[in-house]
Parts: structure tokens; sequence; C-alpha cells
């Protein structure tokens, strides 16, 4: 389980990185005498690196408009400019498009021509973070695997936006204006093969509905969520990273075991209103629970093993995982107790 895991988020994080230097080997050998046919297609207000001929750089020109995009490019960047529309002229030779990175701009909802984005059939990568978006653009692209839409102005998620993107694998929507109502119940069918969900620094107080299955990592940091539902993660049995930080969760708002669940790696609840720790899992490995109420830790209470069953199997049984356990910013007052340390053997810092 942890090998296929670490596995996924190797692809997840590391796959832009070995692609884009794959590419730049096979053409780090060039013939020198085609760089004048890359100079001449490349627009004046950018530049075309000799060396990565499919990579096209139009960022931090001023650009009001996205120049014409020749054929051979593959990774556009036009980040911090001043574009405004996203039209399909520009695009009309640009067939074989993996990766765009329009990152800070003033881009809104309004100006992206009606279906441009979807008629661009071999993009990978959607970087449209920090522009002026009120809604979640439609049209996509059916074979996008990343789409990042942070810091915008995003409140609305048409229905059915995500229904093809079945090859999504990270979502980010963090810091925008989404309220639990713009979450119903589909608004995430048919991404099944999501592995990243960012909906953090929003404005939900409940947990959002329907995550898909397959989501392995979940962001919902600040917002005000205040209770976890019951069985709230068998419907997202794969979910490894939880991050809850900057919420109102408090001891009723969480069901008898909410976190005792197994495919937990880390959990963090900072900056939340507990004042006792939650029944964990005894694989979770990483547990933040700073800046919380919490005023006594009782080691025996909190195993999820029994200390003398633990005692029976030693290191070779089913003894918890917890390496990292972090609890300042509470009412607690060192030092850590015997029983935690008995408990967690394999705990190799503890802040308090």
């Amino acid at each position: 389980m942890i090998l296929k895991v670490c596995t996924s988020l190797l692809l997840l994080f590391l796959v832009n990185a070995v692609w884009t230097r794959s590419v730049r080997q096979v053409y780090d050998d060039l013939d020198p005498d085609h760089w004048s046919h890359y100079t001449s297609e490349c627009p004046p207000e950018c530049f075309c690196p000799p060396s990565f001929p499919n990579a096209l750089y139009c960022d931090n020109k001023g650009l009001k408009e996205i120049p014409p995009i020749p054929a051979r490019i593959w990774y556009l960047y036009l980040q911090n400019n001043q574009i405004e529309t996203i039209s399909e002229k520009p695009f009309v030779n640009a067939t074989h498009l993996r990766w765009i990175n329009l990152n800070k701009n003033k881009i809104t909802n309004s100006g992206i021509e009606s279906g441009v984005l979807s008629k661009l059939k071999r993009l990978l990568y959607l970087f449209l973070e920090d522009n002026e978006l009120e809604e979640v653009p439609a049209p996509l692209p059916v074979g996008l695997e990343q789409l990042r839409l942070a810091r915008n102005k995003i409140s609305k998620i048409p229905e059915g936006v995500f229904s093809h993107l079945e090859n999504l694998t990270m979502l980010d929507l963090h810091q925008n204006s989404l309220l639990d109502s713009a979450l119903q119940s589909d608004t995430f069918q048919g991404l099944n093969n999501l592995m990243q969900l960012n909906i953090a620094k929003n404005s939900l107080k409940k947990m959002p509905l329907s995550i898909p299955a397959n989501t392995l990592q979940l962001f919902l940091d600040n917002n005000s969520i205040e209770v976890i539902p019951e069985n709230y993660f068998s419907a997202i049995p794969k979910v490894t990273f939880l991050r809850l930080n900057y919420n109102k969760l408090s001891d009723d708002g969480i069901p008898t075991n909410g976190f005792n669940v197994s495919s937990i790696l880390d959990l963090q609840l900072s900056h939340n209103q507990l004042t006792k720790i939650p029944p964990i899992n005894a694989h979770l490995e990483h547990l933040h629970l700073d800046h919380n109420k919490i005023r006594s830790v009782n080691g025996t209470q909190i195993c999820p093993v029994s200390i003398a069953l633990e005692e029976d199997y030693g290191y070779y049984g089913n003894i918890p995982r917890l390496r990292y356990l972090r609890l300042d910013g509470n009412e607690i007052q060192p030092p850590i107790p015997l029983d935690i340390m008995i408990c967690f053997r394999l705990l190799q810092a503890v802040v308090i």
C-alpha cells in the first residue's frame, strides 16, 4: 500500500520535471543550422531557446494579448502579463500544446472565447492562477491532467464541467470564494483518477460532498468547517494526506472514530478548537495538533493498540507508526508523559 502511494505521488509531483528534462535532452544537440528557422517563427515579443524549440517564453513581457503560437510549441509560458482574453486565433496552428501557463494575468470568464480551451486536444497542464475568474472555465480539454485555478474569484462551478476529465490528477481551487452551495453531490463526478484536491482558503462550513474515491491528498485548510460527518472517509478509502488546519473543529464535531482511518498517514488539525486528541489509527505517521485547546495527554488512552499487547508483540507486531507529533500552542505542560513514549516507539520528534 505504502509503495503504491509513493509511486502515485512521484507521478503527480515529478512528472513535470522529468518530462521537461527529457525533452531538453532530445534537443540539446540540435543542428545550429536549424536555429535560424526557429528564430524566424518566434513572435518578436517572446523568447525561443534554440536548445529547447518546443518551448515559447512570453512571460513578464507586459503583453495584453496572446501572440500567434507556432505549430511546433508544446510548452507555452505567458505568466506575469496583462492578458485579458483567450481567443482562438493565436492557437490556430498550435495543435501540439501540452502545457500553458497563464498565471498572474487579468483573464475573466467573459474574456475566454467559447470553446477555445476544449479545442486544445493535447493539452495536459493548464495554469490560470491569480486571474479574475468568477467560475471554473468550461468546456475544458478532455485530456487535461492538471488544472490550477488558485487565487481567483471563483464562486461557481458549472454543472458537468469535470464530467469528462477522466485523466485529471490534480485540481487546485484554493483561495477562491466557494461556498458549500457551490459543491453539489455531482460536482466532482467524472474525476475518476483525481489524486489531489485542494479547496483550502475558501468559505466552506461543511465537508465537501462526493470527493472522488481515488483522492490521495485532500486539503481543506482555512475554511470554517465545524463537523466531520460519520463515516465520511469510507467514501475516499485511499486518502493519505488530510489537512484541516485553521477550521472550527471541536471535540463534539468529530465522530468517535472519525480519524481512525488506516489509509491516513499525515493528519493536520492545527489551529482548531480541540480539547483532546481524537482517536487515531496505528498506521498514522504524522499528527499536527498544535494551537488547539488541549490541556493534557494520556498516552494509554490515545494509544491505538493495547500497550500490554504491544509489549507481547514487540517490534514485530502492529505497533503504532507515529513518527512526528506536534502539540505546541496548547495548554500542555512538559515533560512528555512516559506512556506516550511507551506506546509510540517509532517517534522521532515531539513538539510540545
